[in-house]
Order: C-alpha cells, then sequence, then structure tokens
C-alpha cells in the first residue's frame, strides 16, 4: 500500500490536518459547507446540541447533532481552490491512516451538502427562490486537473458550452447523486449551474477594469440543451460535485438566489432567504 509522504500529507503535532486544522475524530458523516464563517454559527445555531468549535485559516468548523444525528458545519471559504483543499482533507479525514499514513481498507463516503448563494442568468427567473444544482459545469479550471469520465448527458453539456466558450480549456460537466436530489427537489428548485473561477469579470461583472469578455451573460444564458438552459452562476458547485465523485462521497449544491443578474436586482431581505434555505435544508436532512 502506498504511504502518503510527509509533504503530501501535512499534519500538525497535535495530529490534525494541515488547513483545516482538525482530528478524524472531529467530523460526522453529515458535513453542511458555507463559504463565508460568519454563516456557520447560522447553522449551528439549529442543533440541539453544539459540542466542538474548531477554527483555523478562513476554516470555521462546529460539531453537534440534530436529534441523535452527529452533523458537522464547516466554512470553505470561496472558489474551487478552496474545495480543492476542503475535500482533499475532509476525504482524508475519514479514509487515511494517520499514524501509518495509509489508505484505510474499508473506505467511508461522507454526505457533504453546500449552503451557498448564487445569482440567476435568465431574465425570468424570480430572486429569493430556493436552488438545486442538478448539473454544474466547471468554468473555473479544476476539472481538467483530474481524470474525469463524463456520462451522455454531461457531455451535452460540455460541448455546447464548449462551443460557445472556445476559450474555456476542457471544461467539465457532472451530474448531482439521483438520490440525494430526489428527496430536496420537493423544496429547492432542480437547475444547471455554471461554475465560476471569479466573482468580478470570470462572471460578467465590470467596475473600474474592463476585460476582454463584453457579452458573457448573453452568451452563457443562451446555452441550452434538451430545452433547458443554465439558470445561476456561483463559484463552487462544480468543484464539489467532481471531487465528490471521484473521492466517493454524496455531494448536493443548495443556493439560495439572491441577485437576478439580467434585471439587475438584489434581494430586499437576503438574510431571510438565506435562513429558510438553512431551516428548509436541515429539515430534509435529518432524514438522509
Amino acid at each position: 500500500m502506498k504511504r502518503f509522504l510527509e509533504s503530501e500529507l501535512i499534519l500538525h503535532e497535535d495530529g490534525s490536518i494541515y488547513h483545516l486544522g482538525l482530528k478524524p475524530e472531529e467530523i460526522s458523516n453529515l458535513i453542511f459547507t458555507v463559504g463565508d464563517p460568519e454563516r456557520v454559527p447560522k447553522v449551528s445555531r439549529y442543533f440541539d446540541e453544539l459540542n466542538m468549535v474548531r477554527s483555523k485559516r478562513e476554516f470555521l468548523t462546529h460539531g453537534g447533532r440534530i436529534g441523535t444525528k452527529p452533523v458537522t458545519v464547516l466554512s470553505t471559504g470561496m472558489g474551487t481552490d478552496n474545495i480543492d483543499i476542503v475535500f482533499h482533507e475532509l476525504d482524508a479525514l475519514v479514509n487515511v491512516d494517520f499514524e501509518t499514513r495509509i489508505e484505510k481498507d474499508q473506505l467511508s463516503s461522507l454526505c457533504i451538502i453546500r449552503l451557498g448563494t448564487t445569482g440567476l442568468i435568465q431574465e425570468e427567473d424570480a430572486i429569493d427562490t430556493l436552488l438545486v444544482s442538478e448539473f454544474a459545469i466547471d468554468g473555473s479550471g479544476l476539472a481538467p486537473w483530474y481524470p474525469h469520465t463524463y456520462s451522455v448527458a454531461e457531455r451535452k453539456w460540455i460541448e455546447s458550452i464548449a462551443s460557445r466558450f472556445p476559450e474555456l480549456a476542457n471544461p467539465g460537466c457532472f451530474g448531482v447523486n439521483g438520490d440525494l436530489i430526489e428527496q430536496f427537489s420537493t423544496v429547492f428548485s432542480p437547475v444547471v449551474t455554471y461554475t465560476s473561477s471569479g466573482f468580478y469579470h470570470p462572471q460578467g461583472r465590470t467596475l473600474r477594469i474592463q476585460g476582454h469578455e463584453t457579452d458573457f451573460l448573453d452568451r452563457l444564458s443562451g446555452i441550452g440543451v434538451g430545452g433547458r438552459k443554465i439558470s445561476n452562476i456561483e463559484m463552487e458547485t462544480a468543484g464539489m460535485y467532481g471531487l465528490g465523485r471521484l473521492l466517493g462521497h454524496r455531494v448536493l449544491s443548495l443556493n439560495a438566489a439572491l441577485a437576478n443578474r439580467r434585471t439587475g436586482s438584489f434581494s430586499s431581505d437576503p438574510e431571510r432567504t438565506i435562513e429558510s434555505m438553512i431551516l428548509k435544508a436541515l429539515e430534509i436532512s435529518e432524514n438522509l
């Protein structure tokens, strides 16, 4: 069996993993992720018990239980670069023996659910709606680094976006675990999501710098497969779906739609929409 070298799997003296600052016994099989550390207590305040708090860099982790179910909420920071760190380290916490630095014989599968925010790119879609990503298209540049294989449906989306954005190098597309989306789609609307490499010009925003793209949202919102179009844009989902698939974890991305980029509108009460997403997600998760 391969032993992971000290430079590849970096551990602190107390046995915690390098970036997250967590030990194997400090996470549960059900993990909620949020981008903003300040959103972590907005989730954990609904736990029936809070029994663990850890903070390292931008990664704030609260552990506890809902009823008898152990649960963890963790801030990831923004972007698929952070997702790359978080998913590898969460996987190592459950699937690598830290004493021997060798992969365990019996592997564990985590259930990881994102509680995020997003912007809509179809003019007719309403802000303050709750979304679940059925497909996630990777425009962040993470996908080409890993050996992904794609379904027929995923390849259709890849071909469609590549034809409209030839400057994207090997965009990926990832569908979600079927059993998870079935449970959440009764409350959250299934959508096709685009994951961007940044917040400003990579999402078509222009402040003081005029970038190369002048019609990004027009081109992106016009892409469709089988009568469906891309509904929203954010910065983490495709990275989560792609790495989750390779590592054997069940992953789902939920989003509160706070903005409509085509109409220029923003939620008048974003905190209420985010709280609604959290409450509904926790309620459904009790039965996972």
